[in-house]
């Protein structure tokens, strides 16, 4: 960002601008002030206007790193590429996506989970992690509006989370090791949506002990 800009910038400007570079830096200086600092000389902005976009310390800025991630998987796979792909692939391309936008930076990445891990951070991880598996279900088109919303979003955050350990120590070439685990984690996901469909249609005609409850409770005049 040129001076003059970086001058003009807002607050969630110039978080957007400093994030992938303090990640670039946390690899060697941790998610500290000085990663900040660092990044903010090479974008050209004041450190103290940065300390300021960055109020909340290390997760603030692992915050608009993870940001930063989504928009680059978004990107990443356009919706007209994504509109030609079943379900299945779709969700592949946008994991593989998010892990290439990080690939550079794994270390910074390890360091990011070890502080979300931390007892006071749960909390805040765990809107972060909704917020990305979120993003992916509606890129791929997902508008489920009941509880589905949420299994669909807590199974794939499970299954992104278990990736993203196994993709930290793949040293194959093209992560051979994490696509394959990917894949089955998300052939799983699959198996259990048809079951569950299949399911649904089975008993959707069955009587509800919840309806007769009501009725018990409250009778048709």
């Amino acid at each position: 960002m040129p001076a003059a800009a970086a001058t003009d910038a807002t607050i969630d400007e110039i978080r957007a601008t400093l994030a992938p570079l303090i990640a670039d830096n946390a690899a060697f200086d941790g998610w500290t002030n000085a990663a900040l600092d660092a990044a903010a000389d090479a974008a050209g902005i004041d450190p103290d206007i940065a300390a300021l976009a960055f109020g909340g310390g290390a997760v603030d800025m692992i915050d608009a790193w993870f940001a930063d991630v989504d928009r680059q998987m978004t990107e990443a796979v356009p919706a007209v590429a994504l509109g030609r792909m079943k379900v299945r692939a779709k969700i592949i391309a946008l994991v593989e996506a998010r892990l290439a936008a990080v690939a550079d930076n794994r270390e910074s990445l390890r360091r990011a989970m070890a502080i979300l891990a931390m007892p006071q951070n749960v909390v805040r991880a765990g809107k972060l992690g909704w917020r990305s598996v979120d993003t992916m279900w509606r890129l791929a088109g997902d508008t489920a509006t009941d509880y589905n919303h949420y299994t669909k979003r807590a199974i794939l955050g499970g299954v992104y989370a278990a990736t993203v350990t196994v993709f930290l120590d793949d040293e194959n070439e093209d992560w051979a090791d994490t696509r394959a685990f990917l894949a089955r984690r998300i052939e799983g996901i699959m198996r259990f949506e048809k079951a569950k469909a299949g399911f649904s249609a089975r008993t959707a005609n069955l009587p509800s002990f919840s309806r007769f409850i009501g009725r018990l409770r409250y009778p048709a005049v």
